[in-house]
């Protein structure tokens, strides 16, 4: 199963997003606004990097208030580690695992056209494990 199945339906022009010379202070607005843990940094259209509740941690820990003024350029993880519509979930899952990270944009070439959590993958993972075990439970009792 591809990233496509996850994305299906979705619009990416619904995607909350922070722009590069955004400052930090409305992008952890919107985070909180929208009750989310990260949100993609866009030029133009073009996703540049991933800014998160860890980049806000990480900066006010370092730097205090005066990070709320900076550019979300400056304290945003970038470039983003990227999957397309076609790569797999599994392989997904792997990648996240072994980067520590919990958010994926979704790129066809230079396009973004989505935005997935470690969350979005592992409800899609047991959605499909649960099916198969209902259609092994169906199997074996009409046999």
């Amino acid at each position: 199963m591809s990233i496509a199945r996850i994305i299906a339906g979705r619009s990416a022009a619904s995607i909350v997003t922070a722009y590069a010379d955004q400052p930090v202070r409305e992008a952890i607005a919107l985070l909180a606004k929208h009750r989310i843990g990260a949100l993609p940094v866009m030029d133009g259209a073009r996703c540049i990097g991933v800014f998160s509740e860890r980049d806000v941690i990480y900066c006010l820990a370092s730097e205090g208030a005066a990070a709320l003024d900076k550019p979300v350029a400056e304290l945003m993880s970038g470039p983003p580690v990227t999957v397309t519509t076609d790569t797999d979930v599994i392989e997904a899952l792997g990648l996240v695992t072994r980067r520590r990270i919990r958010h994926l944009p979704v790129t066809n070439g230079d396009d973004f056209v989505g935005f997935i959590s470690i969350g979005d993958l592992v409800k899609f993972r047991l959605d499909a494990v649960e099916r198969e075990a209902q259609a092994m439970l169906s199997y074996i009792q009409t046999a």
